[in-house]
């Protein structure tokens, strides 16, 4: 796979947060409610229960976990734990908080739950240790430590959707594309250059490949044109530059748009407001 590094334009552009808020086994039925506005993290070191969530149709799913796992909401879902795991279990959970929510560009492409056996990810071993060590010692400044090391599980378990993307049957999106070799540097290179005067020819090179072979690469793996790929991330990171409090005009200038109005008729078309009128409803 690509050397290119998918993940850090994004997660160093959109922050990710994690805070533990539970160690140890649950009793009865636990609820996390999709009205708090936040995914969560779930760590089963040692036990077994029945999870339960609606799905597809409103319909409830329920499945059976009988081994050491990470179960992973990345958005705002309804879902509880049956049978919950005896006092010899050893469970963590962390909220997860995505700057921007259910608009992070991750998290748009996400299945609505991943639930994934520890020792399928090898790489997840040294940050788990690591993790449930800070857990059981309780050692000055270990709750700041444990919520980094969730942040760390959590990029982990990025790394591990990207090189199986074909196996969990994503949703046609950013992490499909960023799953494919060629197409992943030149989404990284417009994820870290917005402002470039990006033309298709441009995006071409930056995966090696033909225009015409490019593009229709591009709207397979990720469902939209280049173009409109474009436009999109380039008023994704308009919002985070507005909710920081960058002027309008600066931040038309600093996305390659020629004039404020330019900016702001891009932004009008995809959003339904201009941005001072979406500004001002932060």
């Amino acid at each position: 796979m690509t050397s290119v590094d998918r993940i850090s334009p994004l997660l160093e552009r959109f922050r990710v947060r994690t805070r533990l808020f539970h160690t140890g086994p649950l009793c009865g039925v636990t609820t996390y409610d999709a009205g708090l506005g936040r995914g969560f993290l779930h760590v089963l070191r040692a036990g077994s229960m029945e999870v339960t969530h609606r799905g597809a149709g409103n319909r409830l799913a329920t499945r059976h976990v009988d081994r050491p796992s990470l179960l992973f909401y990345p958005r705002p879902l309804d879902h509880s734990f049956h049978n919950a795991p005896t006092a010899d279990s050893d469970f963590a959970c962390a909220s997860v908080d995505f700057e921007g929510g259910p608009n992070h560009p991750l998290v748009r492409t996400l299945p609505p739950v991943i639930v994934l056996p520890l020792d399928a990810v090898a790489t997840l071993e040294p940050a788990l240790t690591l993790l449930f060590a800070e857990i059981d010692t309780a050692k000055c400044g270990h709750r700041v430590l444990v919520d980094r090391l969730f942040e760390v599980v959590l990029i982990q378990l990025f790394r591990w959707i990207l090189e199986h993307a074909d196996e969990l049957d994503l949703p046609t999106g950013l992490l499909t594309g960023l799953a494919d070799e060629r197409l992943a540097r030149a989404l990284v290179a417009v994820h870290e250059e917005p402002g470039r005067a990006w033309t298709l020819e441009g995006m071409a090179r930056e995966a090696r490949m033909s225009r015409s072979a490019f593009a229709a690469r591009f709207k397979e793996a990720v469902g939209q044109s280049p173009a409109d790929y474009l436009g999109g991330w380039r008023i994704t990171v308009a919002k985070e530059r507005l909710r920081a409090g960058v002027p309008v005009a600066r931040t038309a200038t600093e996305l390659g748009y020629a004039t404020a109005p330019a900016f702001s008729r891009a932004f009008t078309q995809r959003v339904g407001c201009s941005p001072r009128a979406w500004a001002a409803q932060l």
